[in-house]
């Protein structure tokens, strides 16, 4: 079985601000269902599409299996099949001998910054970035699949 384990943390934007880093890659995503046990998510990227299937979180761990589609079937997906759809720029962030991915939130979610860092094993160790302020990893309301149906600038 395919293995997502994945920390979350908040942002600090002003350190953000400062921090030298590649151009983002935008990415648009919506879900065909969801909630807390398991979602179904398409995404389109700057090139291409993906489907991702994603069980319960358990600890920090869950079952991930991500499939890349043709950009014009995500495309086809997110507008027949997705309510709402969540859009954002990821930076990839190399720190300390790891990646971190840094998701800078656009439209409804505007404001809200979220690191993640997916890991090898749960107990797998790691520096903290500068940016990094607190650990949101089981705060379910920075689930994306969450912010799909209750967007940061709601809360």
């Amino acid at each position: 079985m395919a293995m997502e384990i994945e920390r979350k943390f908040l942002v600090k934007k002003d350190v953000w601000e400062n921090w030298e880093k590649e151009p983002p890659h935008y990415l648009r995503q919506g879900y065909l269902f969801k909630d807390l046990v398991k979602t179904a998510r398409v995404r389109v990227s700057d090139d291409t599409g993906y489907m991702t299937v994603k069980g319960k979180t358990i600890g920090i761990s869950r079952a991930e299996y991500e499939f890349e589609i043709p950009k014009q079937d995500a495309e086809d997906l997110l507008s027949a099949f997705c309510d709402t759809v969540v859009t954002k720029q990821r930076y990839i962030v190399p720190f300390e001998g790891k990646i971190w991915e840094v998701d800078v939130f656009l439209e409804q979610n505007e404001g809200l910054l979220v690191a993640e860092i997916e890991l090898t094993e749960e107990t797998e160790t790691f520096t903290l970035p500068p940016f990094i302020d607190v650990e949101v990893t089981g705060d379910k309301k920075y689930y994306n699949s969450q912010l799909a149906v209750k967007p940061y600038k709601e809360w």
